[in-house]
């Protein structure tokens, strides 16, 4: 189930420190500071290849999601795309770009509009973009027929509350897939979803990414299923990305006490190495509007170097060959 060598039909894609920050204003026009959602992220991602983002709730995975979409324009650093650079692009020239683009959200059932069936849900996209009239049809029954939902005369006239939860997710997935991207971003495809269809999605979107050679991006919090369906992992906190490296690479030797921590909260199966002590930071991510100097990560960690990690930001380590690591452990 692992993908395979990255093929040449998705896309190319350079993200160069990248910031995505939000103004707060008090009373319409007092500046009041800033979110700092994403903050100097850089990454390259091959045509047809599958990766994963992880890591807490609040740390920008789902802000870097909506920017590599064409949704938020970033603050700084640019996004290049198959050599374009998507901050230059307006207009048309943007459309096109968001006609690549798959996104798969989080809650089926919001990301559907409630008083659309399905027929109009899939049409949309295919009208927007100025596909002909004559081909919607058959673009539609096709989109079905591979999440399958099939025949598609079965749910064509059906509204989003006629089906259940893992059916909504289906027409999500088929209507990111009608304009036939070549890039997929699903942002935590499955966990508003009953753990029994979980892996049937899952297993979907890994057979599409295979079959269409998509470039994938999967934005998820639960490590415990990566290596299903990635080739590499991206860990971020804080707006930034801390550790980088190979799927299971980073499962097995992690390097970053965040990604050690991360994986020490996953549940395991066996008796004995769940009554071993694991060694859990306390307390919560930080706010990204004040997020600590230097290393985010400093305040919770085990390891922490007064005078270093709270004085320095750590540069980029490469530990282990592939594998790179923002920790002054490494130095």
């Amino acid at each position: 189930m692992r993908p395979d060598t990255p093929t040449t039909g998705g896309v190319r894609l350079a993200v160069q420190e990248l910031r995505t920050h939000f103004e707060l204003r008090r009373w319409g026009f007092l500046r009041a500071g800033s979110v700092q959602a994403v903050d100097g992220v850089s990454f390259e991602l091959a045509a047809g290849e599958a990766v994963a983002f992880v890591g807490e709730s609040g740390c920008g995975k789902s802000t870097l999601a909506r920017t590599l979409l064409g949704l938020h324009r970033p603050s700084a650093g640019q996004v290049v795309c198959d050599g374009e650079a998507l901050g230059s692009l307006s207009g048309a020239a943007l459309k096109r770009y968001r006609a690549r683009v798959g996104y798969v959200q989080q809650d089926p059932y919001g990301a559907l509009p409630p008083f659309m069936d399905v027929r109009r849900i899939l049409e949309e996209p295919l009208k927007v973009h100025g596909v002909p009239r004559a081909e919607r049809a058959e673009r539609i029954a096709a989109a079905l027929a591979e999440v399958r939902l099939a025949p598609a005369a079965d749910y064509l006239g059906k509204f989003p509350h006629m089906l259940s939860g893992g059916q909504q997710q289906r027409v999500v997935i088929a209507r990111a897939l009608v304009l036939a991207p070549s890039l997929l971003i699903a942002d935590e495809p499955v966990s508003m979803l009953d753990a029994s269809v979980r892996v049937e999605i899952l297993e979907l979107l890994h057979r599409i990414q295979r079959e269409r050679e998509l470039t994938l991006a999967f934005i998820t919090h639960d490590l415990s299923t990566v290596r299903h369906y990635a080739s590499r992992v991206f860990v971020m906190y804080a707006g930034r990305i801390v550790e980088e490296a190979p799927v299971d690479e980073l499962i097995d030797r992690p390097q970053h006490p965040y990604t050690q921590a991360l994986l020490a909260a996953l549940a395991d199966p066996d008796p004995e190495n769940a009554r071993r002590e694991r060694p859990i930071p306390a307390g919560e991510p930080p706010s990204l509007i004040a997020p600590p100097v230097a290393c985010r990560f400093h305040p919770r960690c085990p390891h922490h170097m007064p005078g270093l990690c709270d004085v320095d930001t750590p540069p980029d380590f490469e530990p282990r060959p592939g594998h790179h690591s923002a920790c002054w452990l490494h130095r």
